[in-house]
């Protein structure tokens, strides 16, 4: 497939706009990501900083600290995982699919 050199830094250069702009909307996505049937709950938002963390009453019932500590872990990763999945898609309805992995401040 030939690809016109100047087609495509003209679409690179669109793309480009475009990641400035989502960058502004890192603030804007959000997740929860939760473990032990919603025992603990954490919020993300799209910069991966924490927002909110919920824990469960019996999450901290018989003193168990390293099921809390994997509970929490858990719940981080999930929401971690939910929260990159929502900016791959947003991404790629930008760049038209095009992997932009490679790219700054693209996951």
């Amino acid at each position: 497939m030939n690809i016109n050199p100047f087609d495509f830094l003209k679409n690179a250069q669109k793309i480009q706009e475009q990641m400035s702009g989502f960058q502004e909307k890192l603030e804007v996505i959000t997740a929860t990501g939760s473990s032990g049937g919603s025992m603990v709950e954490i919020d993300l938002n799209g910069k991966l900083e924490v927002t909110a963390v919920r824990i469960a009453p019996q999450a901290i019932e018989g003193g168990d600290i390293e099921m809390l500590q994997d509970l929490i872990m858990a719940a981080f990763t999930d929401g971690m995982t939910k929260v990159r999945e929502e900016i791959s898609s947003q991404v790629g309805a930008m760049t038209g699919g095009l992997n932009m992995s490679g790219f700054p401040g693209v996951m």
